[in-house]
């Protein structure tokens, strides 16, 4: 940045001002549409916009009409009679005392040039521009019987912005400009719009509590987790069934006959599928029932939100609340919550299970647990703050999309496309990075987890073949668990529910 040019532009076009007032200068971040800003002062920054880039050809579309009348003749003085004395200026104004400088005049009416000409040429070869000129006189004359007739006070304020011809007028259009009237919602940071805060530390159980009682206040989680409880209760008797009843050699007669065997499992069988079908089905309502209701207050909160939360806060932030954060609402948390509650229970029937059939399997169930609690502990403190990280960084790539789109016709206009393409993937690249740390971390555990899963399956099956014969019954080692349930039971446990799905993916064994 040429900082010399820089600084004459901002003088040219009377933006020193308004910089002194701001507590961050030009670092000021303008909220969406400008919404710290006057009708003047953002009019003055398209002109130092299009000041700056020195360009050949200028079009300004009535550019001073939102400005005051002295800051009106300060920018045509510089910026159109000195700053551009050599380039080329389409100016389209309704403001008639600055047509006596222009080199060529143009008349419209009805869409079509019906004068054209310098100043006093155009003004005595036709009526259309004289009634211009008239017009404008007689509104200037009005406004100043008006100021004339009234009070000291009022003539005093007035003055202050008076440049000898149009003082009545000079204070109407100060108060339609506004010029530093928004300056006073900038917050203590010096900034109208705040980074965006995020929590930190653990989630408290108020958060979960309130997310289960929001539906139906917990009536069908409690349905849910009966439904579990029962579910792995016939799981577990499935497998109690199959090792009573079936016979350990051809030797020996079963206990029951093979018809009976089948049909206690298949009744079994069916009444678990019963269950996983009305877990589905109660989870999909209260998720739904849920969402829906965290949805409908959020609307509401919107709507009656203040003019200055939306001052303060882009629209980039709300669409990701909207969308990103709903949607995890709608699809994922519902299962989450629901795989945790399952795995808690599964692990809690194994234990049971467990305790009766070999009670010595705890020699090496409570450190693997230990092991287990640890690892969740290391890897949930780094994994909540890189979640939270990932919808702090997503919102302003929303942010930059909606605002790169809706300048499209700017940016291409100052050649500025390069620019927000780089932005828009520095930001991009900002959101990746923790999500690509969040799968890394999930891996990272998996990959602990799969490795403690595997050595302790092999030491177990190491003091199943070594403990004297007659210690644990032989009908029983069929209610062991296979490696691969082991092995998700284990990052069920650590992992805290984070990344399972429902319904489980339970069989006999």
């Amino acid at each position: 940045m040429d900082r010399d040019k820089y600084d004459k532009v901002l003088e040219a076009c009377a933006l020193k001002k308004e910089l002194e007032i701001l507590s961050l200068g030009d670092q000021t971040v303008i909220g969406e549409w400008g919404i710290n800003l006057s009708g003047g002062q953002k009019h003055r920054i398209q002109i130092a916009r299009a000041l700056y880039q020195d360009a050949e050809i200028y079009l300004f579309d009535d550019p001073f009409s939102t400005v005051d009348a002295h800051t009106r003749s300060h920018l045509f003085k510089e910026v159109l009679q000195n700053k551009l004395r050599s380039k080329t200026v389409i100016y389209v104004t309704h403001q008639v005392k600055f047509l006596p400088a222009a080199d060529l005049i143009l008349v419209m009416k009805g869409g079509r040039i019906v004068q054209a000409g310098k100043y006093n040429d155009i003004l005595n070869s036709g009526t259309d521009f004289m009634e211009l000129v008239d017009a404008h006189k007689k509104a200037l004359s009005a406004l100043d019987t008006v100021e004339a007739s009234s009070g000291s006070e009022q003539t005093t304020s007035e003055g202050e912005g008076d440049i000898g011809t149009t003082n009545g007028k000079v204070q109407i259009e100060e108060n339609q400009g506004n010029e530093s009237g928004k300056v006073d919602d900038v917050g203590p940071k010096g900034q109208l719009v705040q980074e965006e805060e995020r929590e930190k530390g653990q989630v408290g159980f108020s958060v979960y509590r309130k997310y289960i009682t929001t539906a139906y206040g917990g009536a069908l989680v409690r349905l849910i987790v009966r439904a579990m409880i029962l579910f792995q209760s016939y799981q577990i008797g499935i497998n109690y069934w199959m090792a009573w009843g079936s016979p350990m050699s051809a030797d020996i007669k079963p206990p029951v006959g093979s018809f009976t065997l089948i049909i206690v499992y298949l009744a079994l069988a069916i009444t678990s599928v019963v269950c996983v079908l009305a877990i589905s089905m109660l989870l999909g309502t209260a998720g739904y029932k849920t969402a829906t209701l965290l949805f409908k207050k959020m609307h509401l909160c919107i709507f009656r939100a203040p003019m200055s939360f939306f001052d303060s806060t882009p629209s980039g932030r709300i669409l990701n609340r909207a969308s990103t954060d709903q949607s995890a609402v709608d699809m994922d948390i519902p299962y989450q919550v629901a795989a945790f509650a399952f795995s808690v229970i599964q692990l809690l029937g194994i234990i049971a299970v467990m305790s009766q059939v070999a009670w010595q399997i705890f020699i090496i169930f409570i450190p693997v647990v230990a092991t287990c609690i640890w690892y969740q502990q290391y890897y949930i403190s780094s994994a909540r703050e890189l979640s939270r990280l990932v919808g702090v960084c997503k919102a302003p790539v929303i942010q930059n999309f909606a605002e790169t789109i809706l300048g499209a016709t700017t940016i291409r206009s100052f050649d500025q496309e390069k620019r927000f393409q780089d932005t828009n993937m520095a930001l991009t690249d900002s959101y990746s990075r923790p999500k690509f740390h969040v799968a890394s971390a999930m891996e990272w555990l998996f990959f602990r987890l799969d490795l403690l899963s595997s050595v302790t399956f092999a030491f177990s099956l190491f003091i199943l073949i070594s403990i004297p014969v007659g210690v644990i019954h032989p009908e029983h080692r069929n209610t062991a668990l296979p490696a691969d349930h082991e092995s998700e039971l284990l990052r069920g446990t650590a992992n805290n529910g984070l990344g399972d799905s429902f319904p489980p993916q339970g069989q006999a064994h």
